[in-house]
Formats: C-alpha cells, structure tokens, sequence
C-alpha cells in the first residue's frame, strides 16, 4: 500500500498542476521565512481571498478580521493569502518587522506571503491577472475573491470590512 500511495504521488502533484490556473502556477516565499509555498498546491480546486497588506496603514487592523474569517472559513474550503507591498509607501521596509505585525500583533495564520509589488508593470503574477479580471488595488488592503477555477474575480476596496455583510455573502456563495 505504501508503495501504491508513492507513486500516486507525483500523478496527484501533475493533476494539480495541470488543472491550476495559470496566474496561480507560482511558487512564492512565505513573509520573513526561508521556506517557499507552491500557490497551485496550496489552493488546489479552492476560493481564494487574496489581500494586499501594509504594516503601517489605517487599514492594517483588518488583519484581526481575516485572521477570523480565515478560522471561520479555511474547514469549508477558503485559502486566504495576504501580500505585503510597499507600493502605496505604507509598508516596513524591514521584512521581520512585517513579520512582527502580521504574526505576533495580530496573530495571523493565514498563509503570508514575502513583499511584492501589486501595482503596474512591476506588480506580481497574482496582481497582474487580478487587475485583468477586476481592477488593480488602489490602496492597501484591497481584497479580491477567486472562484476556485480562477475565471470569477470579485473586487473589494479596501473600506470593505472583512467581516462585511456583502464580503461574506460573496464567499458563502462560492462555497
């Protein structure tokens, strides 16, 4: 049986990769870590709420409230991942104080991804097909919600509450 479970492994990982949307077929390092994370692996047939983040903006307490939503949801089958940027100038320009804020202020859980730029031709591949599909962020903390195959992207501006009534709403349906 062990033998069995082996070799199906790497035919498990192909199909994955295979039915992985393109923008997803990344691997990224985790926020302030040495380990990378396999985007296509970690979302495999998944909603994904995707949120660009800032360390020092008036938004950066919504993290308390992914952090709950990412408990509330993650059993039911949302990834959630956050992207750090310095592209609206709000951002630590030390990763570990980064780290600091997400992980030991507000306890986040959720997956963290190293910074990045989200906006314009420098932004990341996950932006970059996200701004296709709905907008690119105007500011920090814009979340967008991924239907698992990646053909449906909703945006949310930053002033949408993670816990918001139509946030919610949107993720119930795709669950």
């Amino acid at each position: 049986m062990r033998l069995l479970l082996i070799t199906l492994l790497p035919l498990y990982s192909f199909a994955v990769l295979a039915t992985c949307p393109d923008y997803l077929n990344v691997t990224l390092r985790k926020l302030h870590s040495q380990d990378s994370i396999n985007l296509c692996q970690l979302t495999a047939g998944k909603p994904v709420l995707i949120v660009n983040t800032a360390s020092h903006c008036g938004f950066t307490p919504q993290f308390k409230a992914l952090e709950t939503l990412h408990k509330h949801y993650k059993d039911k089958g949302l990834v959630v991942l956050g992207f750090p940027s310095n592209d609206f100038r709000q951002e630590a320009s030390d990763e570990a104080k980064t780290a600091k804020v997400c992980y030991v202020n507000y306890g986040v859980t959720f997956t963290m991804l190293s910074p990045s730029s989200v906006t314009g031709d420098q932004a990341n591949a996950v932006f970059k097909y996200l701004a296709t599909k709905a907008e690119a962020p105007k500011w920090n903390f814009y979340k967008y919600l991924v239907s698992a195959d990646g053909s449906s992207v909703k945006a949310f501006a930053s002033a949408t509450e993670p816990n918001s009534d139509s946030l919610l709403q949107a993720i119930d349906d795709l669950l």
